[in-house]
């Protein structure tokens, strides 16, 4: 790890694989092409899923695995075409289920870096239970979560992230209901790894996804989308170059958390109740800026960042890694259990179990 942000190098990633019974690639010769699948990518043209399939790719060389050992699984909705277009292993699941079969299949076979690919209505309506849980038990899993904070693949009905007083098709007279933040959701579910990025910015979307598939445990990686058709803009204060200096704070393990024109302002702790606030840095105030620690074991101040957006106009968002620490890993765990069950008792026999004496009848 490096001291400043905590990016693995590639012989972390390959120790971390093998670790859990992984095989590296042999060779190092592959390249993007190689991920990229032979079917034909379809989506809307000018669409951020493009942008975010290409920085997977371009990514995936980096883990050292061979394809066949990398699998994506997704739900339903735009972003869940994913797995047709890399070449890998790969799930098109059903809607909002995608975390729980990658569960399955994490826990039962360690030798597997396992993705998932899911967007806001998939993850955080239907699918919100599995999210959550899948985040607490910490399964060896990666999530890439596309909010563009609409349903794109349903034609612009509004989702869990949009705004309150959106107005959509199925909200014409804007909608009622106060949007998830799914960071804040992943840090209250004490994920291990949280993070945020944009799809437009390549670099650090790729800095993200390295470290993301360098952490032991679950990784949740919202990713801002943009859907040009049904809610084009909805991140262009991130995006401008000028208005991105003001809105967008770049999150970096164990920097002072500064942004604006020359670091001009930055994140202090209200002395009078507790709560984070962005200030203009001046000589007086400049040894209480933050310094952002990712891994410190509460997560009260990786909240505290997440909650600084405002859910209207994105001022004051977040970007980076916000919360990775160390927890104990569901399937490693699982995997000691059964060995010990096994080393104290043998191996089990089903037939025996489902003909036991544990019975009860029923009344006819």
């Amino acid at each position: 790890m490096t001291e400043a942000t905590g990016a693995p190098d590639a012989n972390a990633l390959l120790q971390l694989r093998a670790s859990a019974g992984a095989v590296p690639r042999a060779d190092a010769t592959q390249s993007m092409k190689d991920f990229r699948s032979d079917q034909e990518v379809r989506w809307c043209p000018g669409c951020g899923d493009y942008a975010i399939l290409a920085a997977v790719q371009g990514f995936m060389p980096e883990l050292g695995l061979a394809k066949e050992n990398i699998v994506f699984v997704s739900g339903i909705g735009c972003s869940s075409r994913f797995p047709y277009y890399m070449n890998t292993y790969g799930m098109h699941s059903i809607h909002g289920r995608a975390p729980a079969i990658a569960t399955g299949l994490a826990a039962s076979r360690r030798d597997l870096s396992v993705w998932v690919v899911t967007g806001d209505g998939d993850a955080l309506s239907i699918g919100g239970n599995h999210l959550i849980h899948a985040l607490r038990r910490n399964v060896n899993i990666k999530i890439l979560l596309f909010n563009n904070r609409i349903y794109g693949l349903t034609k612009g009905q509004y989702s869990p992230t949009s705004e309150i007083g959106k107005i959509t098709k199925s909200t014409p007279m804007g909608s009622l209901d106060a949007p998830f933040n799914p960071v804040s959701l992943a840090i209250g579910a004490e994920a291990s790894f949280v993070a945020r990025t944009i799809d437009s910015d390549r670099r650090h979307l790729t800095e993200v996804l390295r470290q993301a598939a360098a952490h032991p445990g679950t990784a949740l990686i919202e990713i801002y989308q943009n859907c040009n058709i049904f809610n084009d803009g909805a991140f262009q204060a991130l995006k401008d170059k000028q208005s991105a200096q003001e809105t967008v704070i770049r999150l970096e393990h164990g920097q002072p958390i500064r942004f604006g024109a020359d670091g001009a302002r930055g994140v202090v702790r209200d002395k009078a109740n507790g709560d984070l606030k962005v200030v203009t840095v001046t000589a007086e105030n400049e040894a209480d800026v933050l310094v952002h620690d990712a891994h410190a074991v509460s997560p009260t101040t990786a909240f505290a960042l997440s909650r600084l957006a405002d859910a209207d106009t994105l001022h004051h968002t977040p970007i980076g890694v916000l919360r990775a620490v160390e927890r104990p890993v569901y399937d490693s765990l699982m995997a000691d259990q059964l060995d010990t069950a096994i080393e104290e008792h043998g191996k089990g026999d089903l037939a025996a179990l489902l003909a036991g004496g544990d019975t009860w009848t029923v009344a006819g």
